[in-house]
């Protein structure tokens, strides 16, 4: 971390939360897959109640899952990705 001025420091996030690099990781993957779902729905037309409908689940669930909610796992964002037609490899590729 960067000393300032006046006692601030300068610094990355994972330094201010002592995040390790797994950590960063395990973050930038919910991330990457979060943002997957979103793209796949928007290129589907979906809305995010029919994407919903699909997923057996609620719309305010699928906000969550998009916007990288740490309450949604990572199996669930996955399998989401899978039933809206992505295959292994561009779930894969997505991160």
């Amino acid at each position: 971390m960067k000393k300032l001025n006046k006692g601030w420091a300068e610094g990355t996030v994972a330094e201010f939360l002592d995040l390790s690099p797994a950590d960063m990781e395990y973050i930038e993957t919910r991330r990457a897959l979060s943002r997957q779902l979103r793209v796949e729905r928007n290129r589907k037309h979906l809305t995010q109640t029919e994407l919903a409908v699909r997923l057996k689940t609620s719309q305010s669930r699928v906000a969550k899952m998009e916007q990288g909610d740490a309450t949604v796992s990572l199996d669930l964002l996955i399998q989401s990705l899978y039933r809206v037609g992505m295959t292994r490899k561009e779930v894969a590729a997505a991160f």
